[in-house]
């Protein structure tokens, strides 16, 4: 999907409708930064407010999510170039989260037997911290690879605001987290919860 058009769409029949910003976030029951970030191509609604935000501006889910008008001619192939777009994305992130994991299966699997190595045959000592020394360096290499990986596939969703956003590294890091969620501080409305992954942004 073609954030940006997406966004200048919603702008431009917001506009076309005669609310501003604010007014169609009141409509919405959500923040006018929300109808802001849309609009700058930043986020996208979530599936709870496609209806309603489709309602308010009197469009149809498929034209919001090709970005523009679409003529009754065109509207079963943009319905179905969309379902693939949206599929693709979810595929997309599935990969990274799958390859995320075995990055760190093999980091283990790598460092391991350094550790054990150097804790078990007679060798000088700089030998021996020289190999403990590389199993932290792939260590340390293999969790960075996986977390970017896994970070940049999908996104997390706010449970107060319902926003999605992709956190930055370090909050990413930082975040407690369990299989499905971390804790993050949304910045749309400021909670620090624990936010889910979701596998489309």
């Amino acid at each position: 999907m073609d954030q940006i058009k997406i966004g200048k769409f919603i702008a431009d029949e917001r506009k076309r409708k005669g609310y501003t910003q604010k007014q169609l976030s009141e409509k919405l029951e959500i923040s006018d930064k929300t109808i802001s970030k849309w609009e700058r191509g930043n986020g996208f609604p979530e599936v709870s407010l496609l209806l309603p935000l489709c309602n308010e501006l009197e469009i149809t889910v498929n034209e919001l999510l090709s970005g523009e008008r679409v003529s009754e001619e065109d509207y079963l192939k943009k319905a179905e170039e969309n379902m693939v777009n949206l599929v693709r994305e979810a595929q997309e992130s599935k990969k990274k989260i799958v390859l995320s994991a075995m990055v760190a299966g093999l980091t283990i699997i790598a460092a391991v037997p350094l550790f054990i190595l150097s804790g078990m045959l007679e060798m000088e000592n700089w030998i021996r911290v020289f190999l403990i020394g590389i199993g932290f360096v792939v260590i340390a290499g293999g969790i960075a690879i996986a977390c970017i990986l896994d970070r940049e596939a999908g996104a997390f969703e706010c449970p107060e605001c319902h926003n999605r956003f992709v956190p930055d590294m370090k909050a990413y890091i930082m975040g407690p987290h369990t299989i499905t969620k971390r804790k993050l501080v949304c910045p749309y409305c400021g909670a620090h919860k624990y936010c889910k992954k979701v596998l489309t942004k």
